[in-house]
């Protein structure tokens, strides 16, 4: 991790009491006109009136609340669908601006090759049309799977992993063209208007066919997976950090910067907004993850002579993590203690309390070795357009 020290910053950082009782509207109300997506998400949840206080987790929730956010579920749909992974392509940078991914509750962002990301987006909230461009799945996506109790969507993958996925215990839980999952009933569409992309970039998928599809199956049901702790207020300490900042090998990069007025994190790519296409909104976050993880090359994988290798990402046990919330950071642990399915990764503190996550979205990012990321008080001078038209 390297930090550039400068003057510091005060950020005025106020979190409002969001989710008191009485904010949760039935369905008889209407809605009030608010900006704030934690208000609007407690306001238009259908059944639920939660009498609870912060904070939640990391291994009890209460009922009606999403484990992936600390927020209530919008809708009995929500509460009741299985968490969904989608495999979303992040290279080269003509598949920008990508569709959908402000939708997720989590991403993760990881390194698929050579200083290549891609994002394993996941989603209970809510339901995009349009997801994608999908690409195909990694051998990371097996520990992801079974973190969440998650179905998995994506393109195809290599013949050995494929292997892997088709005799696992998991195999219903897998959605894919490559398994023959359709357009018309489980989502997976073609849309030639990105045919300049490249053919592979063109496959797009809809969430609520996909559900669909699985609930056909017989394997769309709504499992919790445990792990974050949620709270209102930030933990005490940590260091002001407003921008942070990662290069793969000169091949992606990403920066985020927290912007004050809105209380995220807004992420940037090759020095420009890096937009949604869907809502025409910068990527952002409320929480800012990130994991130093193991990486092993596997070509022993692959056929002997094989130019091709995989790399297996240590997703067992514990690493080092830094945490960053309403611009602090906060350094600790990563650790999964179980590998039972829903048993997903805590976050502790050096002296292993759990960290507090703001309600609300969170972006992981698994990375070789934090010494990569650049860490400042201060925030890089960018351009500010957001539009998807800038």
């Amino acid at each position: 991790m390297k930090r550039k020290s400068s003057r510091c910053l005060v950020a005025s950082l106020f979190v409002s009491l969001l989710l008191c009782a009485g904010l949760a509207a039935s369905q008889d109300n209407v809605l009030p006109d608010l900006r704030s997506p934690a208000i609007v998400a407690t306001a238009i949840a259908d059944r639920y009136q939660p009498g609870y206080g912060y904070p939640v987790g990391p291994r009890a929730y209460p009922e009606g609340i999403n484990p992936l956010t600390g927020l209530p579920y919008p809708s009995d749909a929500a509460r009741s669908r299985r968490n969904l992974i989608i495999k979303v392509s992040n290279w080269p940078p003509r598949v920008r601006p990508q569709h959908g991914v402000n939708a997720a509750d989590i991403v993760y962002e990881y390194e698929a090759e050579g200083g290549i990301t891609r994002f394993a987006a996941i989603y209970r909230s809510q339901a995009p049309q349009q997801v994608g461009s999908i690409r195909s799945a990694r051998l990371l996506d097996i520990e992801l799977i079974r973190m969440y109790a998650a179905l998995l969507a994506y393109s195809g993958t290599s013949e050995p992993i494929n292997r892997i996925y088709i005799n696992a215990e998991y195999r219903n839980r897998l959605l894919s063209p490559s398994l023959g999952h359709d357009c018309e009933r489980a989502g997976f569409c073609r849309d030639e208007t990105y045919a300049q992309r490249g053919y592979e970039h063109t496959l797009f998928a809809n969430a609520q066919q996909l559900w669909d599809q699985a609930s056909r199956l017989n394997v769309n049901q709504g499992y919790r997976a445990l792990g974050f702790r949620f709270a209102l207020q930030a933990d005490a300490g940590g260091d002001t950090a407003f921008d942070t900042y990662t290069n793969w090998y000169n091949r992606t990069d990403a920066r985020w910067q927290y912007d004050d007025s809105r209380q995220k994190y807004l992420r940037y790519a090759d020095g420009a907004p890096h937009i949604d296409a869907t809502d025409r909104q910068q990527l952002w976050a409320d929480n800012l993850i990130y994991l130093q993880v193991l990486h092993i090359a596997r070509p022993d994988l692959f056929p002997p002579g094989s130019p091709y290798e995989s790399e297996e990402l240590v997703l067992q046990g514990q690493g080092k993590a830094l945490v960053l919330r309403e611009g602090k950071l906060y350094e600790g642990f990563w650790r999964r203690s179980s590998l039972r399915n829903g048993d997903a990764l805590e976050l502790v503190h050096t002296d292993g309390t759990p960290i507090a996550l703001k309600p609300g979205r969170s972006w992981i990012t698994i990375m070789r070795n934090l010494n990569q990321l650049e860490i400042s008080e201060t925030r890089q001078a960018l351009d500010s357009i957001v539009s998807a038209d800038g």
